[in-house]
């Protein structure tokens, strides 16, 4: 039985370059955010496997002897190798309750955590007595991995219980990070998990969850990026809803009807993907100004591109002009259509706002005033090297208001952290 408290954590992603024409081979490069989704794992009821969702509203609990009867039916071919089948799923929403077709987050994660839990542990142990809570800094639904960091949380918590992958974290440290074999492990079994939410998802938000850093992917294959600097990026939600499916299928629709016009665009989105990562990987660890123009230069040529493909809205243009007003350059990230924009910042000291006085014109502050109801989060962006196992003090937040544990640094992989010795149940920031 697992006698352990323990939280795990995994950034989120932005996509720097290369949305849309990664679908048809190009590149792309994505990088790991300093928000991130938190797990807290502590021994259960003898019997019973619970797990909160609070910001979905989900909380559920079975007994194992029903879970283990369950298993024996679905669990058969369970491998970090093999897709989630449709029987498999089919199983797992009726035992949940769950309709078929519902596309709901809190239907998805709960599907998400039922083929996990039963698949990893009928291939490493038995199903697990543990309570489980997740929550997290990551807004869901726009295109910033909040699923895929999900799904690395869960996979890392379930492989550790049922004894596939160590617990790295020795007496007296904060943080500890998995070795590389134990990552790839994670990785596998988080894909499967963003299979079961998202059907045919490319791999690269997981990867980014469970090693963090940047990463370039094209057609399937993931590369580390190496020597790349700290990128400062105000992230903004525009807070429109759209859907992934109907902009890629949009996307397609206009390559097929002017194929001469648009192969171009998506060859220069390719060429502007890889000579970023040209860029990056010349810059020294912590760039000075004068490296930044070039970087400005791809997000505007990207920005008019991903227009051209269809993809833009008036919101994210809203966001280009305030930030252009102040010479910052601004582009969509993800799929468009709403979701989310990326300002790139350039590498001065963050200044801090006391109450009452005026925000300076480059500050998230003042553009919060200047786009109104889209908020604006001031999150700086690591694509570096994730390092090794670290032992640094730092902060797990559990939500508002909750207390400092143990944080990895900006934009780390994921992690396994000591939780403090009073803790509080996380909620959605």
């Amino acid at each position: 039985m697992w006698a352990r408290e323990l939280a795990v954590s995994a950034p989120g992603k932005v996509i720097l370059h290369g949305e849309h024409a990664v679908v048809l081979g190009k590149v792309a490069l994505a990088v790991a955010l300093d928000l991130r989704t938190f797990l807290r794992l502590r021994p259960g009821a003898e019997g019973r496997l619970s797990v909160s969702l609070p910001g979905v509203g989900v909380r559920r609990s079975w007994d194992t002897p029903g879970l283990r009867a369950l298993r024996g039916r679905i669990a058969a071919d369970a491998d970090e190798s093999k897709s989630p089948s449709v029987e498999q799923l089919d199983a797992l929403r009726e035992f949940a309750g769950i309709a078929a077709g519902a596309s709901a987050p809190e239907s998805l994660a709960t599907l998400a955590f039922l083929y996990m839990c039963l698949a990893i542990s009928a291939k490493y142990g038995d199903v697990p007595s543990v309570d489980i809570v997740v929550w997290s800094e990551l807004p869901t639904g726009a295109g910033l991995g909040s699923s895929a960091a999900y799904a690395v949380c869960l996979a890392a918590a379930l492989l550790m219980v049922c004894g596939a992958i160590s617990c790295p974290l020795q007496e007296g440290e904060s943080t500890a990070r998995w070795t590389e074999e134990e990552l790839t492990l994670i990785n596998s079994w988080a894909f499967r998990g963003e299979q079961v939410i998202h059907g045919n998802p490319s791999g690269v938000d997981n990867a980014v969850g469970t090693w963090g850093g940047a990463l370039r992917y094209q057609a399937g294959k993931i590369t580390p990026l190496k020597r790349v600097p700290t990128l400062r990026i105000l992230l903004t939600n525009t807070k429109v809803p759209r859907s992934t499916k109907i902009l890629v299928a949009g996307v397609k629709e206009k390559i097929l009807k002017f194929p001469a016009i648009m192969n171009p665009v998506l060859d220069s989105i390719d060429a502007i993907s890889q000579e970023c990562q040209s860029v990056l990987e010349a810059m020294p660890a912590h760039p000075s100004p004068e490296h930044y123009p070039v970087l400005e230069e791809f997000f505007d040529i990207n920005q008019h591109h991903l227009n051209v493909l269809g993809v833009g809205h008036p919101s994210l243009d809203r966001l280009c002009q305030v930030t252009a007003s102040h010479s910052l350059h601004s582009k969509l990230t993800g799929a468009g259509g709403g979701g989310c924009g990326i300002t790139l910042l350039p590498p001065d000291p963050v200044i801090l706002i006391p109450p009452g006085c005026r925000a300076p014109a480059s500050s998230p502050a003042h553009f919060q005033g200047a786009l109104q109801e889209n908020p604006v989060a001031d999150s700086s962006c690591m694509a570096g090297n994730p390092g090794h196992i670290q032992a640094a003090p730092a902060l797990l937040r559990h939500g508002p208001g909750a207390g400092a544990v143990a944080q990895p640094g900006c934009c780390s992989p994921a992690w396994v952290h000591r939780p403090p010795s009073s803790i509080h149940q996380g909620h959605d920031s």
